[in-house]
């Protein structure tokens, strides 16, 4: 199952362990170099819906400055599957890599 690229991202921010939702915007902003930038609204969406697909959980909540805080943390299958989409991912951009490599070559023409 490919996943979107947000979805890709957020399963990848919460790689290193439990993040709030601040912390996974950021995150999400700097592994995508500025590129992806994510808004509230759009981020808990598809927290909603990761959670939902059983691939993210809510692993805490705490009230910080009276602001109510929930920390995310990757599920087991969530954790495979950003696994196996990166590798998807590894694969497709050797690939790319190579027919690049072979249009480059001198003689070869294109």
């Amino acid at each position: 199952m490919a996943l979107r690229e947000q979805s890709y991202l957020i399963l990848l921010a919460l790689a290193e362990g439990p993040s709030h939702g601040y912390g996974v915007i950021k995150t999400v902003r700097e592994v995508s170099e500025g590129r992806v930038r994510l808004g509230p609204g759009t981020l808990y969406g598809a927290l909603d819906r990761l959670a939902t697909e059983g691939l993210v959980r809510v692993s805490g909540e705490e009230v910080v400055d009276g602001r109510h805080r929930r920390y995310y943390e990757l599920t087991g299958p969530g954790e495979d599957l950003l696994t196996e989409e990166t590798a998807r991912l590894v694969r497709l951009a050797a690939g790319a890599q190579r027919r690049l490599n072979l249009r480059a070559r001198p003689g070869m023409g294109v």
